[in-house]
């Protein structure tokens, strides 16, 4: 009886656990996101679009989780966007940024049709990943590449 009991609070306890964890990376659509960026125009943001299983994509996070860190002060705001299926949510992405310990706000874009949302982003966008966008007030830079932090930091620096 008292392995059964255990096994039950065990069972419950990653249930919650998960599921707790998991209100730390919501779902995102694009007109959420664009409402997100009007509403702190006094901020500057760096919104950074990747997923599980793109290595280059968790290659370059330590840096946009050090560039948050350190300018935090500086009212950035960074956003992480995997761009994973949706239902890879509690599967992939949620153990993923667990595993990892992110820090900065991470979403999973809720879209269905990628063409629309890649327009939507930047015109200029292929779609390729990692991309992210550089936004302080009506200034906006989109970079379709791979960054080492330097190269992070001085994209933030030139806003």
């Amino acid at each position: 009886m008292t392995v059964r009991v255990f096994k039950i609070f065990a069972f419950l306890f990653l249930t919650f656990s998960v599921t707790a964890y998991s209100q730390n990376v919501k779902l995102l659509n694009i007109d959420q996101l664009d409402e997100r960026i009007k509403t702190g125009k006094d901020s500057t943001y760096v919104v950074n679009f990747w997923a599980t299983w793109c290595a280059p994509c968790i290659k370059e996070l330590p840096h946009f989780e050090k560039l948050g860190a350190e300018y935090k002060s500086d009212k950035l705001v960074v956003l992480l966007i995997s761009v994973d299926f949706k239902s890879k949510l509690s599967s992939a992405v949620v153990p993923f940024v667990k595993r990892k310990n992110l820090k900065n706000e991470v979403f999973l874009l809720n879209e269905s049709s990628p063409q629309e949302y890649i327009d939507r982003i930047d015109p200029s966008w292929s779609g390729s990943i990692p991309a992210t966008i550089f936004i302080k007030g009506d200034k906006r830079k989109f970079v379709e590449s791979e960054f080492t932090y330097e190269q992070l930091l001085t994209e933030y620096k030139k806003l």
